[in-house]
């Protein structure tokens, strides 16, 4: 199986809602970009819950979108055995410090997964420390998960608002 690493923390002192994947998969990790995937929905969910085109923007942009909205993006996994993308290939994982990363946000009220494996291994990460934040658990925008239809997802995706 082969090794893969998370990226860094997109946050700053602004973040309000911290977005938590599982760890990216092989095409994010090919162009070190947060969901390179063009079949995953992530920047198109996100784009509209904020109303801004962000399949339309570069990387950069896009990140800096997600700052000035005041949110901010990690993985709940930090390093990771695994073949492929599927988070059910995951093995021998090492949780990212998600509470040393949250102490540093003085404005985080909300903290949401994206998909059940994020959730899961967030949710222990967190501890009763997540009881701090409103915590919401989002259904995957991954492609693996398509069998969701996108408007259900963008349902529950537009929660996000209310939360901020």
């Amino acid at each position: 199986m082969t090794f893969k690493r998370c990226f860094d923390p997109v946050v700053d002192a602004r973040t309000r809602v911290l977005i938590l994947g599982s760890l990216p998969g092989e095409v994010s990790l090919i162009h070190q970009q947060y969901y390179a995937h063009r079949q995953n929905k992530f920047w198109m969910l996100v784009g509209e819950v904020i109303e801004r085109d962000l399949v339309g923007m570069d990387y950069p942009a896009r990140l800096d979108t997600l700052l000035e909205h005041r949110i901010g993006l990690w993985d709940v996994v930090a390093e990771a055995r695994r073949v492929g993308s599927l988070d059910s290939r995951i093995r021998d994982h090492a949780s990212n410090d998600l509470i040393a990363l949250v102490d540093t946000l003085p404005n985080l009220a909300t903290i949401a997964f994206n998909g059940g494996t994020a959730a899961r291994i967030g949710m222990k990460a967190l501890g009763e420390r997540g009881d701090q934040y409103r915590l919401l658990r989002l259904p995957s925008s991954s492609p693996a998960h398509a069998s969701v239809p996108y408007a259900e997802k963008l349902a529950v995706w537009r929660l996000l608002r209310q939360l901020d």
